[in-house]
């Protein structure tokens, strides 16, 4: 893996809002909400197409806050026509990391995982999927 450090200048309004993502997803600092918006990117770019792909949704969160799971649950019954299970296992006291085993087009399944994985306090999210026509 390469690490490329370089400046980036952005106008004020642009920076107010990016600090602004970074508070409302839970994010770090500002590096990791542009990691995660460059890869959602080139990801989205990738699968917008009407290829069939199977694949899971894996998200990691504190079950401490017990809004979390709520807003899954919420999300997911918009999506019952592309999930095919969904499992919460729980690491240790607080840490749970909850799995949906997914299949439908690209985008749509793109959607959903990215609805997913802003939710505001999760940890880490990620969607692979695998063509599966």
């Amino acid at each position: 893996m390469s690490l490329k450090r370089f400046g980036v200048s952005l106008e004020d309004n642009l920076l107010e809002s990016l600090d602004r993502y970074v508070e409302d997803n839970g994010f770090a600092n500002r590096s990791q909400a542009i990691r995660f918006l460059v890869e959602k990117n080139v990801a989205e770019q990738k699968w917008q197409c009407n290829h069939i792909v199977a694949g899971t949704i894996i998200i990691m969160y504190d079950q401490a806050k017990k809004d979390i799971a709520s807003k899954i649950t919420l999300i997911q019954q918009n999506y019952t026509d592309v999930i095919l299970s969904s499992s919460q296992y729980y690491i240790n006291r607080n840490f749970c990391m909850h799995i949906a085993t997914v299949m439908g087009t690209a985008f749509r399944l793109t959607e959903l995982s990215d609805r997913l994985t802003t939710i505001k306090g999760i940890k880490h999210g990620k969607l692979v999927m695998s063509r599966a026509d």
